[in-house]
C-alpha cells in the first residue's frame, strides 16, 4: 500500500504491542510525501484516584513493583513513567520524533488529534477484546471509525 501522496499520518500508540505492530506497518507499508509527517500519538488516560489504588504495570519492560500512594500528583507522575515507556518503546521502532502526548479520553482525543493536523490517514491497532469487555468499555478503534474524517487503517491482533 505504498503511496507517495499523504501528508499527515498519524498512528495512534497505547500500551499493547497491537499498537506497536501498527507502528511497524505504517513504516513498512506507506510512503509519505517529501514534506510529510508520520506523528506518533499516545493519550493518557486522566488521572483519577481509584487509578492510584492499583497501578496500571509499565509495559515494555519499564519498572514493575512500584509503590504509588492514591495521591493525584503521584498518579500522575506514574502515568508519565507509563507514557515515556511507550514512546521509548516506539522510538525503538521508528527514527521519527514528532510525537504528541495528550490527556484524555483516547477515544475522542485521537479523533480531535486527527482532525486537528488534517490527517491524510490514522493507522492503529486492535485488541481482541471479548463482547462483554467491549459492551462495558467500548472499543476506541471502531470509535475511531465511525467519528474520524480519514480513512483508518486498524491492524488486529490476534
Amino acid at each position: 500500500m505504498a503511496t507517495g501522496n499523504l501528508a499527515s499520518v498519524v498512528v495512534a500508540v497505547d500500551g499493547s504491542e497491537e499498537s506497536m505492530n501498527a507502528l511497524r506497518w505504517a513504516l513498512g507499508n506507506l510512503r509519505l510525501r517529501p514534506d510529510g509527517e508520520l506523528v506518533v500519538l499516545h493519550v493518557q488516560p486522566p488521572p483519577n484516584i481509584a487509578a492510584g489504588l492499583n497501578p496500571a504495570p509499565i509495559p515494555f519492560g519499564g519498572p514493575s513493583g512500584v509503590e504509588v500512594p492514591a495521591f493525584t500528583q503521584a498518579i500522575e507522575a506514574h502515568q508519565r513513567r507509563i507514557t515515556q515507556a511507550i514512546l521509548e518503546h516506539a522510538f525503538k521502532i521508528c527514527s521519527e520524533k514528532n510525537t504528541e502526548v495528550i490527556v484524555g479520553d483516547p477515544k475522542e482525543k485521537i479523533c480531535e488529534a486527527t482532525a486537528n493536523r488534517n490527517a491524510d490517514l490514522l493507522v492503529m491497532g486492535c485488541r481482541a477484546i471479548g463482547p462483554l469487555q467491549r459492551m462495558f468499555l467500548g472499543s476506541v478503534s471502531n470509535y475511531c471509525i465511525n467519528h474520524v474524517g480519514c480513512p483508518v487503517v486498524v491492524i488486529k491482533g490476534t
